[in-house]
């Protein structure tokens, strides 16, 4: 599931910080452009999910082009995560029950039953494994 919201892109120090006018509170930084929007992707999903976890409704994104900048160094710009890659770093335990078989072969071509599971799980939910 993409989201995507505003951001302004402030310049300063041979650097850059963000801010989403969106979510309070969500800042980042970076020294270069390419290293800022990648945090800025992961404040977002951060964010996002800590939203998520503590029930709270996600804000509805400005329009860009009605979002003022401070100087003329400043701009919009929009910032797109999957929230379901931030979901996938927690793991959680689960007990299954496999026949006796399955384990038996399973365990002696040395499978990793996790990763099997997860990959199956995907393929049924048709989504994207993780990386």
């Amino acid at each position: 599931m993409k989201t995507m919201y505003p951001a302004i892109f402030h310049s300063e120090n041979n650097g850059y910080w963000v801010e989403f006018p969106d979510l309070e509170g969500c800042f980042t930084q970076g020294d270069t452009m390419e290293e800022t929007i990648t945090m800025s992707e992961e404040a977002l999903g951060l964010y996002l999910i800590a939203l998520e976890e503590s029930k709270q409704a996600f804000p509805n994104p400005s329009n860009p082009a009605k979002i003022k900048v401070e100087s003329d160094d400043d701009f919009v710009s929009i910032i797109a995560v999957n929230i379901n890659m931030y979901r996938r770093d927690r793991a959680v335990k689960k007990t299954l029950t496999i026949p006796r078989y399955l384990n038996d072969e399973a365990t002696k071509r040395g499978c990793n039953f996790s990763q099997i599971l997860q990959n199956a799980l995907a393929d049924e939910l048709q989504m994207s494994r993780p990386n």
